[in-house]
């Protein structure tokens, strides 16, 4: 059975959601990855009955499932420190109230919890998200940040984070945490630890996203391979790594996305550095069988062209399925 294929709408949310709808269903996606902003999908509404039969008409009416629910955006204000003007950016009016940090992180947390709450009313066991951290600050190691500070952050995720994923259990939905560089899980490493930090708890998975695997060197095949027990969700995204000149480096030099000087760019799935053929085999190989969300992120490609070209590219490799038949079976004179 083939894996559906998603759009991801979070890069999408400044059109309606029916727009996008319209559009992921005239090109032939199977379902949505629906972000919980814009209007594409409000968790406080999860028990308006009418709200969330309306979210599935419009899915139906464009022949469209809903597999996967995210909400990075308010995820990222659960723990973060500091909490200042970017999140005032990307947070809602009713999470952000009179934007006192502690306060944002609070309300924060309650709408993750409403997010599990609203995946359960759609019949969706997968919410993708971040978590944000409150020792990312610290990732410079300089001023030198002791090893107690450094357990401290993982004590703060693991406190504020444990009252959200028992709502996610009761709700019997799972919260997959996207690996990503300023999150208490940004690396091969600190996945370990942060896993270690909340006691392996089943609700608690990874959003497996390569592209911010590439530009830090770390490999996203092996990645997979270790964690193939945790993989709840695949993001589809792409990273062109352009560090050879001597100039170029890899944390970007404050500059803007498809600016040449940088050392990489998100770029979209297929023209990049991530080595896909080998990861479909590797999601064949440990059976990982949930949807591969493609999440159009590529400022130098528009995205409707970006979004139909990439669903064409994983519809190929996910035609690539492991043969019933060994090869040097043939080879057998018996």
């Amino acid at each position: 059975m083939s894996r559906p294929i998603t759009l991801f709408t979070g890069q999408w949310a400044d059109l309606p959601f029916e727009e996008v709808a319209r559009l992921a269903g005239q090109w032939g996606f199977d379902g949505l990855e629906i972000a919980c902003w814009g209007d594409h999908l409000d968790p406080w509404r999860w028990n308006d009955d009418a709200y969330v039969a309306s979210r599935k008409e419009i899915l139906e009416r464009n022949g469209l499932q809903v597999f996967t629910i995210a909400n990075h955006l308010k995820g990222q204000a659960v723990c973060d420190d500091p909490i200042d003007e970017r999140h005032r950016d990307i947070l809602p009016d009713h999470v952000w109230g009179d934007g006192e940090p502690e306060g944002v992180r609070q309300r924060a947390a309650e709408e993750m919890k409403n997010t599990a709450r609203m995946a359960a009313r759609l019949g969706v066991k997968t919410v993708t998200g971040f978590t944000g951290s409150s020792i990312w600050k610290y990732v410079a190691m300089f001023p030198p940040a002791t090893e107690a500070m450094v357990e401290r952050g993982y004590e703060d995720f693991a406190a504020r984070w444990n009252p959200i994923l028992d709502v996610f259990e009761d709700e019997g939905v799972r919260f997959a945490h996207e690996v990503h560089p300023s999150e208490i899980a940004y690396d091969y490493w600190t996945t370990v630890r942060t896993l270690e930090a909340i006691g392996h708890r089943e609700s608690f998975g990874l959003n497996w996203d390569p592209s911010h695997m590439v530009w830090q060197d770390i490999d996203p095949v092996a990645f997979l391979q270790d964690f193939k027990d945790r993989i709840l969700h695949v993001h589809c995204k792409d990273t062109k790594k352009r560090m050879s000149n001597g100039r170029n480096g890899r944390l970007a030099s404050h500059l803007p996305w498809a600016d040449p000087r940088r050392g990489w760019d998100f770029i979209s799935t297929g023209h990049g550095d991530v080595p896909w053929e080998d990861a479909f085999r590797t999601l064949n190989s440990i059976g990982y069988d949930g949807p591969l969300s493609i999440e159009w992120e590529d400022a130098g490609m528009d995205r409707l062209i970006g979004a139909p070209e990439a669903l064409g590219f994983v519809r190929k490799l996910e035609s690539y399925r492991p043969s019933d038949a060994a090869f040097d079976a043939a080879f057998s004179t018996r």
